[in-house]
């Protein structure tokens, strides 16, 4: 398949005192593994739930529990590598994170830091039709959720509920590549879009299945270009983590404010902090939440309880020969098979459900025609009444069916849109419509020739004026159009006017 081809969009730039400024952004998205069982137990990982319901033994880390892996976890987990075109470590070993959490009855996390199972992979990440930027992908490890604690339910006691404690999260880390808000947001946009397609994510953000721990540092022109050449980070300038973000919106208002904070305290020849931070979206702005924590603070090492990860690569190539058409792939075809713009084959592509709803739309049918029916029509009116696609009162086989009455000339695209109007409010067959309702449009030239001469012998100015300027003819074409309550041929209808006006 012919790939499309991108430009690099040019880094964000902010204007300070002193001189001109970069961001410069790593990200590390927390995304659930969608799967029914949790990491080590056999506990129900289903959102909702009543409060410490789906919590097993192991979860609640009894004396004498210990864990198993779930072997689909770690399948998702392979699958997510290989559609971000990443390496597979064939080896990968877990090990135990020490931290104090409320939520975690172990009081530790089991996660993998030394050996990941997916190493090195990309993302391409669309900024307009051409200009991409390409976002390396460092690693790519398994862990396990910790648990929520409530603090707005009494005054002065917090619960917790166990229900995430132990569900499977895979740790997606990126290079520090990504250049300005805008692209952090499309970014993670476009990383929850891949997950999806693969389905090894819901990428539901309000419910928490995926979030973002955002890396946001400031350098001077031409520093990210000396860090390329020499990968010292020195040349990055000193970085603060902003904790778990779960909007675009909000992911790019905290990257704004966190980088005009530190410019500031540059500025005034002060030095960053290394901390991690909180966005604050009532008051837009980030607030120190505690010193950043090193690895050794964490005092990782092997968890004893089990085993390294070892997989065959004949398994992975199975998952790899199962994986679904991807959406830069999906979209490279849609632009070459069916003749439209990259923008229209972004907008369909932009879910699964989407892309397979113009599928059957277009399915030997006009590719421009279905996209423009698809976009504008169906998509347009979804959005206005704000339902969602599965819930649309016009099926892909309907809408098919208006497209294919349309290229029989059977209607004309304006007793089309009615056609659309009666199909939304009442459903039903749209040719069994037309055919009931007398809405086949009229093809007879003798008939359109009667109603062109009629509007003619009404109109002597205006036949004076088109001879004189033929673009005037348009108006004789509405009227005729008008006057048959638009089931004329237009294209009949322009030619006989042509030619009885003498402007052939």
């Amino acid at each position: 398949m012919t790939e499309l081809t991108y430009t690099a969009p040019k880094p964000k730039v902010i204007p300070g005192a002193t001189g001109d400024w970069e961001i410069v952004i790593g990200m590390e998205v927390h995304a659930q593994v969608k799967s029914e069982a949790k990491l080590f137990s056999g506990a129900s990982t289903k959102f909702g739930a009543e409060p410490n319901s789906n919590v097993s033994l192991v979860d609640a880390a009894m004396p004498g529990m210990l864990p198993v892996i779930n072997e689909y976890c770690v399948e998702q987990a392979v699958r997510t590598g290989l559609g971000l075109k990443a390496e597979i470590n064939l080896y990968s070993r877990f090990d135990r994170k020490n931290y104090f959490y409320p939520d975690l009855p172990q009081g530790y996390q089991i996660s993998q830091l030394y050996h990941p199972i997916v190493g090195e992979g990309e993302v391409l990440v669309d900024m307009e039709p051409g200009v991409a930027r390409r976002v390396r992908i460092e690693r790519i490890h398994l862990e396990q959720d910790a648990g929520k604690s409530v603090h707005d339910m009494d005054p002065t006691m917090s619960f917790v509920d166990l229900n995430r404690t132990g569900v499977a999260l895979m740790e997606i880390v990126s290079r520090p590549d990504i250049r300005g808000p805008e692209e952090a947001a499309e970014y993670v946009r476009k990383l929850r879009q891949i997950l999806r397609y693969l389905g090894t994510c819901d990428g539901n953000m309000q419910e928490g299945s995926m979030r973002a721990d955002v890396n946001v540092s400031v350098c001077r022109p031409g520093d990210y270009e000396r860090y390329q050449e020499s990968q010292d980070f020195s040349h990055l300038g000193t970085r603060c983590e902003i904790k778990n973000m779960n909007s675009m919106r909000f992911i790019q208002a905290a990257i704004e404010y966190e980088a005009r904070r530190q410019i500031a305290i540059l500025e005034d020849g002060g030095s960053i902090d290394q901390e991690t931070r909180l966005y604050d979206a009532a008051k837009n702005e980030t607030r120190s939440m505690r010193s950043k924590e090193e690895a050794h603070d964490y005092r990782y090492f092997p968890d004893p309880d089990l085993l390294p990860l070892e997989i065959d690569q004949a398994w992975v190539d199975e998952i790899g020969a199962g994986l679904p058409e991807l959406p830069d792939e999906k979209r490279a075809r849609f632009v070459l098979d069916f003749g439209m713009t990259e923008y229209d084959a972004s907008v369909l592509t932009a879910e699964v459900a989407s892309a397979d709803f113009f599928e059957k739309v277009a399915a030997g049918r006009d590719g421009k025609m279905a996209a423009n029916w698809v976009i504008n029509e169906l998509f347009g009116r979804l959005n206005k009444e704000d339902i969602a696609l599965s819930d649309s009162p016009v099926s892909a086989e309907q809408l098919g069916g208006i497209i294919d009455l349309i290229g029989q000339k059977v209607i004309s695209g304006k007793i089309a849109k009615d056609l659309f109007e009666i199909v939304w409010t009442e459903g039903g067959d749209p040719a069994k419509i037309v055919e009931e309702r007398g809405m086949k449009q009229v093809t007879d030239t003798g008939a359109i020739e009667a109603a062109v001469d009629e509007i003619i012998a009404g109109n002597p100015a205006q036949v004076e004026k088109a001879k004189g300027n033929p673009k005037l003819a348009g108006w004789f074409v509405g009227q005729v159009m008008k006057a048959t309550g638009g089931k004329a041929n237009p294209q009949a209808v322009q030619d006989i006017v042509r030619s009885k006006l003498g402007l052939e």
